[in-house]
């Protein structure tokens, strides 16, 4: 049993949790993350704090600049045509304070209206006080948007997105010792929340790990996203045809579960600086892992979704016109220092080091469509003036 520090014992939802522990006996770490991130009052997720940008605890692609929607905007319009120029429906899950959103429409009004007149943009997102915000922020394009509980979601033609939305999904925690996997389950101590583990389902995560094609080697924690497996295939039966985009941080299945990463990948986010102690500032603090792509391309195959592209952001921003958009940006701007804030804050979206360009990765898969070459494959050699 690991004894983990505690720092808000006044919390209301540490106090909640402790009760659910008492009457259960214990609770997986993925109910435990559950209730920090999604209880309905007090959760990371559903309460009223500001958590992008400057004044919360994490950045987002979105919130750095307008260009990423802009570019991304692009890469829809040629779906739109693949799928023969008709009714387009586009939707978003988890989509924050809606700013992806409104720089998606703002471009497609402006630089494609036609596609733009024949847009549904779905918004999904379980926070109410998300839900005011998007409507706010997206107010001049109110008839061009609606929101709607994933369940009521009809079958539609069109694409699926999601920025940083599974990284947000609770996980599982495991353990291997002496060759049988272990599930951390989180208990009450004489102090705080407490870690201890127990047997856990060998067939169910055998069928796992030979699924990902990796394995958790033993001594090695690591975390499985079960909600993200059955969130794709949701996903795919919603989708008549059409497109999936998705856009997070995260690895391969043999790259997450590398013999290097011991302790896996699990972090948690407050006020900008990060820490891997998820039992502190309960409900206040982000808590996230890296994403098992590799899970939602096998998840995605077996419900139809084929694989059209799978990259890093800066390759895939690149090959959407990253380049020729900063340089025109650029060359808009009269004042030598603006320019160079510019440049570099767009730069962050790129950069392999230190930014978000390697860290976060773009999957785009395909229902009923084959296997177009979209505008987001470009190879960056086939680019010019990259000397960004």
């Amino acid at each position: 049993m690991t004894q983990q520090s505690q720092t808000d014992h006044g919390n209301p939802l540490r106090q909640i949790i402790q009760h659910t522990i008492d009457e259960r006996g214990g609770i997986s770490f993925g109910d435990y993350m559950e209730l920090c991130l999604y209880h309905p009052q007090h959760g990371y997720y559903m309460s009223q704090r500001q958590r992008v940008g400057a004044k919360g605890d994490f950045f987002t692609s979105s919130s750095v600049h307008h260009l990423f929607g802009g570019l991304i905007a692009r890469q829809l319009h040629e779906m739109w045509q693949l799928l023969g120029a008709e009714d387009f429906t586009l939707v978003e899950q988890g989509a924050g304070d809606g700013f992806l959103a409104l720089d998606i429409l703002d471009t497609l009004a402006e630089q494609f209206p036609e596609m733009y007149e024949r847009t549904h943009y779905v918004l999904i997102d379980v926070s109410e006080d998300n839900r005011q915000r998007q409507q706010q922020n997206l107010s001049v394009h109110s008839d061009r948007v609606t929101w709607q509980a994933f369940n009521d979601l009809q079958p539609f033609c069109g694409c699926f997105l999601s920025n940083e939305l599974i990284d947000a999904f609770a996980v599982s925690l495991f353990e291997k010792h002496d060759g049988h996997y272990q599930e951390v389950f989180v208990v009450n101590g004489e102090d705080g929340f407490c870690e201890e583990l127990r047997p856990a389902d060998q067939e169910m995560l055998n069928r796992h790990f030979q699924l990902v094609g990796a394995a958790l080697l033993e001594g090695n924690r690591g975390e499985v996203c079960f909600s993200a497996q059955r969130w794709m295939t949701d996903v795919a039966e919603k989708l008549q045809r059409g497109f999936v985009i998705t856009i997070d941080y995260g690895y391969p299945a043999q790259e997450l579960y590398a013999p290097f990463r011991r302790q896996g990948s699990l972090l948690c986010y407050y006020q900008h600086t990060a820490n891997d102690n998820p039992y502190q500032n309960v409900g206040c603090q982000d808590i996230t892992s890296h994403i098992d792509f590799t899970l939602l391309q096998r998840s995605g195959e077996q419900a139809e979704l084929d694989v059209l592209h799978f990259t890093e952001q800066y390759r895939f921003l690149i090959g959407l016109g990253f380049v020729e958009q900063l340089m025109a940006l650029q060359a808009q701007e009269t004042d030598p220092q603006r320019a160079m804030a510019l440049r570099m804050t767009l730069k962050n979206l790129i950069l392999p080091d230190g930014g978000m360009g390697e860290t976060f990765k773009v999957l785009v898969q395909g229902k009923g469509v084959g296997q177009p070459a979209l505008q987001c494959q470009r190879k960056i050699s086939e680019i010019s003036a990259l000397s960004v």
